[in-house]
């Protein structure tokens, strides 16, 4: 049994696991980089699954799965994030948008979604994800994310 059915087993019916962004990066992001401990949450190698494939390693109920996962570079001494798969590819849309704890900007939450195929010719999916990273002046080095998928 995965950690997170044990921990789903035990809590009372109708609950919902549905934290705020400020939440996620503060409270799970920040406290997984500096003392690498979270029972509820798992870590998800992106580039070795499918968006299809996620639901049984990190759901924690419904229709959203989070997890941990690690910044994949796409060139070894380059800043660029390589978010491959085998068979498709995730693609950022939007801007970038902030996230804010007592006025202070703490995190950024970026939305991607899941292309089949190759760029630029892939086909557009249902597949959605937001990625949370932490920001600002006390920002550890961006090597871990918290990755939320909505399906």
């Amino acid at each position: 049994m995965s950690n997170i059915s044990m921990v789903e087993a035990n809590l009372p019916p109708g609950f919902r696991f549905h934290p705020r962004d400020e939440e996620l990066v503060c409270d799970y992001l920040m406290k997984k980089v500096t003392r690498c401990d979270s029972l509820l949450l798992v870590e998800v190698d992106l580039n070795k699954c499918e968006p299809w494939e996620i639901p049984e390693t990190a759901s924690v109920g419904g229709k959203e799965w989070y997890f941990y996962s690690q910044r994949d570079r796409k060139y070894a001494t380059g800043l660029r994030t390589n978010r491959a798969t085998a068979s498709g590819y995730w693609k950022a849309t939007g801007k970038d948008r902030a996230i804010l704890r007592k006025n202070t900007l703490v995190g950024m939450r970026k939305t991607l979604v899941f292309y089949q195929g190759r760029a630029p010719k892939g086909s557009k999916t249902d597949w959605v994800m937001h990625e949370f990273r932490i920001e600002g002046p006390l920002s550890p080095p961006q090597i871990l994310t918290l990755k939320v998928y909505v399906y």
